[in-house]
């Protein structure tokens, strides 16, 4: 099944149409909303379950989310999470974004390289990001461009790689 999941995510995988009929009404005009707001970053509509999704590109992730909490249709005026996907061959970010005024979530989704991920910080749109930003970047490496906590959350200042990343050498990790 995890391969399946991996053989998906690639580029040169056969692409299978969501099920669109499994959202909501509320959650199909969550996703017509957003496709609207967001056409200058060019969003890819999708589904994670039963959850309207956007996919876009990584530059324009702060704009999206400042939109995205700031629009009086959408007013996703809350961060749920922000998780970090490996996929061995890049990494993914994944905002799961809420309004408690119109009980909708809504996931953004963006796509980063293997090799020095970088983007933008949204900490500056909501204070909690600082901390799942700073989660990922001591697992995963992930740097966020405007994030004001340099320091490690999870690991201590020094620490030898990512432990987030499939490719980290836990089997070499020793307890001292």
């Amino acid at each position: 099944m995890a391969a399946n999941r991996h053989a998906a995510h690639g580029a040169e995988a056969e692409e299978e149409q969501p099920d669109y009929s499994v959202l909501t009404e509320k959650g199909l005009q969550t996703l017509e909303l957003a496709e609207e707001l967001f056409k200058d970053f060019n969003p890819e509509r999708g589904l994670l379950s039963d959850l309207p999704q956007v996919t876009v590109e990584a530059a324009g992730i702060a704009d999206v989310c400042r939109l995205a909490k700031s629009d009086p249709n959408l007013g996703l005026k809350m961060l749920l999470c922000l998780s970090c996907v490996d996929y061995e061959e890049s990494f993914q970010l994944v905002y799961f974004l809420h309004s408690l005024e119109r009980e909708q979530t809504l996931v953004v989704k963006t796509n980063l390289p293997y090799e020095d991920p970088e983007v933008p910080s949204v900490s500056d749109v909501w204070a909690a990001a600082e901390w799942y930003e700073r989660e990922a970047r001591d697992l995963f490496g992930v740097t966020f461009v405007g994030n004001p906590d340099e320091a490690p959350l999870l690991l201590y200042e020094g620490f030898g790689g990512y432990p987030g990343r499939k490719s980290y050498p836990f089997y070499e990790y020793r307890e001292f």
